[in-house]
């Protein structure tokens, strides 16, 4: 059987399951959770993250980023300014040119500010660099970001560090329908069965942080959302039963004793 790779700007990744390295009591257990879940790809916030300074403690010390892809991200921009200079800043530090964007609108609701991430989206693309976008649930915003050149669809559950699982099934599903780019649902799962729901929506893949480093059990929790998103992709490649307002027996009609 052909191997079922993510596949982000032409780049194979071999789990469907994208982890962020904040929140975590320290660096040694986020490197541990990040081990246990199996992703490839972890969540870097250039801003709140120790990339350079060599004088304290370095997340390159704990997970090699020649075996795990870094994605830069924006975490805690709340305009187009501050995020292009974040990622600038990434390319110039590390080389990386696949990131992840996400501007802010407010610091209490943390929903994407989508004038501002559009704008950056387009400016980023323009620049060779290849943009993940966090960005609300809305299909018509989501086709005008892959428009300008988007490399990933990446609309929240529910709002960060919630832990609410999937709000609108019903846009993540035309979202699904409407674009042929990746889909990864981002912010607000709780729990590994929110990832496998995700998964049979046929969203691509998952990013999960909070879910898993506030766990009271985070490398349980690794676990459970890596199997969780092994399962909701398997159930969603096998294809469901059409759902009925009736009954229909299990076993044959005819041949009955």
């Amino acid at each position: 059987m052909k191997k079922d790779n993510l596949i982000i700007s032409k780049k194979k990744f071999n789990s469907r399951l994208i982890v962020g390295t904040g929140k975590y009591k320290s660096m040694t257990e986020c490197a541990r959770a990040i081990d246990i879940s199996g992703a490839d790809i972890v969540t870097v916030a250039v801003r709140r993250v120790n990339i350079s300074d060599k004088k304290k403690p370095l997340l390159m010390d704990y997970i090699d980023p020649k075996k795990i892809t870094y994605l830069p991200n924006t975490a805690g921009c709340f305009n187009s300014d501050e995020a292009l200079r974040t990622l600038r800043l990434a390319r110039e530090i590390g080389g990386w040119k696949l990131v992840k964007l996400e501007v802010l609108g407010d610091k209490k609701n943390l929903f994407p500010e989508m004038i501002e991430t559009l704008k950056s989206t387009e400016i980023l693309t323009k620049e060779g660099f290849k943009v993940m976008v966090y960005c609300n649930d809305d299909p018509l915003m989501a086709k005008r970001l892959e428009n300008v050149g988007a490399a990933a669809i990446m609309p929240l559950a529910a709002p960060i560090g919630s832990g609410l699982g999937i709000l609108n099934k019903v846009n993540i599903q035309i979202i699904r329908d409407q674009t042929k780019l990746p889909l990864i649902i981002d912010a607000g799962l709780g729990q590994a069965s929110d990832a496998t729901i995700a998964m049979e929506l046929g969203c691509d893949g998952v990013l999960v942080n909070t879910a898993i480093a506030k766990a009271k059990k985070p490398f349980e929790m690794a676990k459970a959302f890596k199997n969780a998103v092994i399962a909701g992709r398997q159930s969603f490649l096998s294809g469901r039963i059409e759902k009925k307002l009736m009954g229909s027996p299990s076993s044959p009609k005819k041949g009955i004793i």
